[in-house]
């Protein structure tokens, strides 16, 4: 039956409409919103509204470019200053941490079918094949759980989560291509050429990701757009080009753009701050369409035949796995702690990363494909429900969470600056209380390098002076150098009602 052009509009907007309305309220209750869209696309599926979705090639060139816009807009939102001091620790998780994960996973597996379910009958490349696709943390998880949570760590706990897993996908993706081969290879598998291939994409994705990152930003800077809204779309056109020119090249189109990401974001270039917002938005889209559409291509009803060796199989990876992992390939870093590494092991989030890579070898008819993609599903849902959900009270457990910050994004003034400019931003409200310490602006006992530059009275906006005499009810813009100094007179004139918004 062919489905007309309009029908998939109006499906997939209500599909993208109820994934936002259930993220919202997931996030109201601590559940992670992948989860959630995950959860819709199961209910609208096959087993649930009967919304028929098998297209396996169409799921994996979706999945493909989802998770390289993901990836590029969590490397253009990471901080050098942020990720220098924890760079080799997450780089040694991102690379050994991931190699012996698969390794660790793919013999227990392994194990499990021969003692336990010997009626599954898979070999050793088949039990390697499936721990290397869920043998990485997930990016899209990983960075939606702990910013949307407005999770904040101790000792540079949260960039070295985010660097591990924005730069851990390309290992788990060639080793999931590195069994694949080896199956289909048969009885003689070309070990060289595998390693080889392995090898040069690393490589080869290293260097064009560091050189076309450097590159995009003399272009950006030097093309002059007669319409400044191109700019966020120059910017996503630029990673998508990395990503596919890096493949081309032999390399790692993965690790290429997320490094890509990692240089243009920590460099000046134009409408910089505009075309961010855009990435993170679409970052977000993309992820919604993700999980809608892998949600989609499972059947529900398989997932009971794997039940019980999906779970054996999250928890090992959870109780042991992981934490031998992490706690094995940190020997080195003697200043991440022990603490540290029991928070570290605990977030080691799969989601939509494990079921693309199984989507590969369930796209290329390798034997027993779609009981591992089954599984991996599983193995999805048990680490969302299980680790996203409790993020937040491991860390408060381990003494491991910051007070998180009060900060807030401004409402009634939609004023940004460069980032060059290090203020803060403030909107306060004037009440009946905070006339009694001045009724002119003049009289407001307000810190110095501190200016109030405008005010909204009503719905009319205006820029004050001095002698600008304030009403119960006006809302201020104030902006200053001294963040320390104005919160403390904010407690000294009783003003709590206020937005907050730094620019550093």
């Amino acid at each position: 039956m062919t489905i007309s052009t309009e029908l998939m509009l109006l499906v997939g907007s209500v599909l993208f409409f109820i994934s936002m309305l259930v993220g919202k309220a997931g996030h109201r209750f601590g559940v992670p919103v992948l989860l959630l869209f995950l959860g819709v696309g199961m209910l609208f599926g096959s087993d649930g509204f009967g919304l028929v979705f098998e297209n396996v090639q169409t799921a994996q060139t979706i999945g493909t470019i989802c998770l390289c816009i993901i990836l590029f807009s969590g490397g253009l939102d990471t901080r050098f200053s942020e990720i220098k001091p924890i760079v080799w620790p997450g780089v040694v998780l991102a690379t050994v941490g991931v190699l012996l994960t698969a390794l660790l996973t793919g013999i227990f597996i392994y194990w499990l079918s021969g003692m336990m379910f010997p009626a599954m009958g898979i070999g050793f490349a088949t039990a390697m094949l499936l721990a290397s696709t869920f043998s990485s943390t997930d990016s899209a998880s990983v960075f939606a759980i702990l910013r949307s949570k407005g999770l904040s760590l101790k000792n540079n706990l949260r960039p070295l989560l985010e660097l591990e897993s924005g730069s851990n996908d390309p290992m788990a993706y060639m080793l999931t291509l590195m069994f694949m081969s080896i199956i289909q290879y048969g009885s003689n598998p070309d070990y060289g050429a595998v390693a080889i291939s392995f090898i040069t994409q690393l490589v080869v994705g290293t260097i064009a990701g560091f050189l076309m990152g450097r590159g995009a930003v003399t272009v950006i800077n030097r093309i002059k757009m007669g319409n400044t809204a191109l700019y966020p779309i120059l910017l996503l056109t630029i990673g998508l080009f990395i990503f596919a020119a890096t493949y081309y090249l032999k390399g790692n189109g993965y690790l290429a753009v997320y490094i890509a990401g990692l240089v243009i974001g920590n460099h000046k270039f134009t409408h910089k701050r505009t075309s961010m917002r855009f990435m993170d938005g679409f970052a977000w889209m993309s992820q919604i369409l993700l999980f809608l559409t892998l949600g989609l291509l499972v059947n529900p009803s398989e997932l009971v035949d794997v039940l019980v060796p999906a779970l054996l199989i999250s928890l090992f990876l959870i109780l042991l796995g992981r934490p031998l992992t992490v706690f094995l390939t940190l020997i080195p870093f003697r200043k991440v702690g022990f603490k540290d590494k029991l928070y570290i092991s605990w977030v080691g989030l799969r989601g939509a990363v494990p079921i693309i890579f199984a989507i590969l070898p369930l796209a290329a008819g390798i034997p027993h494909s779609r009981w591992i993609f089954n599984i991996v599903f599983v193995i999805t849902l048990v680490s969302l429900l299980v680790q996203g959900t409790s993020l937040p009270l491991v860390a408060r457990w381990l003494g491991l969470a910051e007070k998180p910050s009060q900060d807030k994004a401004l409402e009634d003034f939609d004023v940004e600056f460069a980032e060059e400019i290090k203020s803060a931003m403030t909107e306060i409200l004037i009440t009946e209380k905070t006339l009694e310490y001045g009724k002119n602006l003049i009289e407001m006992p307000l810190p110095d390098k501190t200016l109030v530059v405008m005010i909204k009275r009503g719905e009319h906006y205006f820029v004050p002076t001095g002698q600008t005499e304030l009403h119960a009810g006006d809302k201020l813009l104030v902006i200053s150098d001294d963040e320390d100094a104005l919160r403390e007179t904010y407690q000294n004139i009783g003003i709590s009602n206020y937005s907050y918004q730094r620019n550093t």
